[in-house]
Parts: C-alpha cells; structure tokens; sequence
C-alpha cells in the first residue's frame, strides 16, 4: 500500500503558494494538490489551518506547516537537488525579510491602495522601488541574488517582485533596473514557473 501524500491547499495566483510550490517542484515532493478560493475556503483547510491563508501543507502524519517560508524549507531540507540552500542561512534570511516585512507593507499599499485609508499608491510604489533597487545592485554583478546559481531566496523574492511589476507593466518595464529586469523574465519564462503554474480544478471536499 502506498504512503499517503502530503496535502497542499494552494492558489494559483498567491505569491506565497507560489513559493511554496517551486519549492516543492525543485525539491520533487509529490504532493495532493488542493486549489481553493480565498473567499471561500473549505472548511477541511480552516481545520488544519485556522488562520486560513495559503499555502498550508499537512504531512502524512498529522504535522501542518502554514507557512511559506517552512514550507520550502521542509521540502529543500529534504532534498536539495539544485543547492537552493547552500548561500548563507542568515544572509538569505535578510533579503527575504525585506521582502516579506517593508517592500510587502508598500506592495499592499501600492497595488490595493483603495483597501487602506489615507494610502497614497505613488508614494508605496516609490517606496517599494527602493527594495528593488537594492536587489537589482546585487543583480548587476550576478545572474541570480547569491551568485550564478538559483537560490530559496530567489525564488522566495520574485514572485513577489512579480506582482509588483504586474501592477503597472508599462511603468514598470521603462525602469532602469537592468539586472533585476532580466532576472524577473528569466524566472517567469522557465519550465519550472511554467510547471507551478499549472491550473488546477477547485477542490471540493468529498465529505
């Protein structure tokens, strides 16, 4: 009898899953994939994870990770086929802080500036940009944020860096940002990001 899978519950669209299922992709875990709708989540996934945001991943065992970055650390601790860890724990860890912590706050801000009182979208987006800025110095000198080779934390970071640009492309793309700007389509053009963003039918609970 074969083992049981670990569960997924996932969208397609969310920046967090998305890292979550390069992660796993990378690392080939086999997964159940569950696709839900944020608005309306199915009671199976509030279950396991109350705070209801994706992805969250339950193991065979009963264990739950609900959160992003656990996720992919789980699945690349596992197996690391392409050394998505080898840089530096704690310097990985400082450049997805930025991430996840200020550019995140200014995204939100920019990008849904009507659901925040007082937002003004300009002043995030440029506030955002600085972070950006940050990454495509690094970029400049390296194909990818830690050297030639992939990383967690690129794959932690661009998609992200994804909707960002997606919410103005015109702008975004007449920016002088001209390594983070190839980087963005490299990922975004490959296999890999291809395979993650498969579409799924919406799972339905068949309890």
């Amino acid at each position: 009898m074969s083992e049981p899978l670990p569960v997924l519950y996932s969208f397609r669209r969310c920046p967090y899953a998305m890292r979550a299922r390069l992660a796993l992709d990378v690392s080939g875990t086999a997964v159940e994939h569950r696709e839900i709708l944020l608005r309306d989540k199915p009671q199976a996934m509030l279950d396991a994870s109350p705070k209801g945001t994706v992805p969250v991943l339950v193991l065979p065992d009963g264990a739950v990770l609900e959160e992003s970055l656990d996720v992919m650390r789980w699945a690349l601790v596992r197996h690391d086929p392409e050394h998505w860890l080898a840089p530096p724990d704690a310097d990985m860890a400082a450049l997805v802080e930025g991430c996840d912590g200020p550019f995140k706050h200014h995204l939100d801000r920019y990008k849904y500036a009507a659901r925040y009182e007082d937002a003004d979208a300009r002043t995030h987006r440029d506030a955002a940009l600085d972070y950006l800025k940050s990454l495509d110095a690094r970029l400049r000198s390296s194909p990818q944020l830690f050297g030639a080779e992939m990383s967690m934390a690129d794959a932690a970071i661009f998609p992200f860096v994804r909707q960002f640009a997606n919410t103005d492309r015109d702008w975004f793309d007449a920016l002088d940002l001209p390594g983070l700007q190839p980087w963005l389509e490299a990922h975004l053009a490959s296999a890999r990001f291809a395979r993650i963003m498969k579409k799924y039918p919406l799972w339905v609970s068949s309890a």
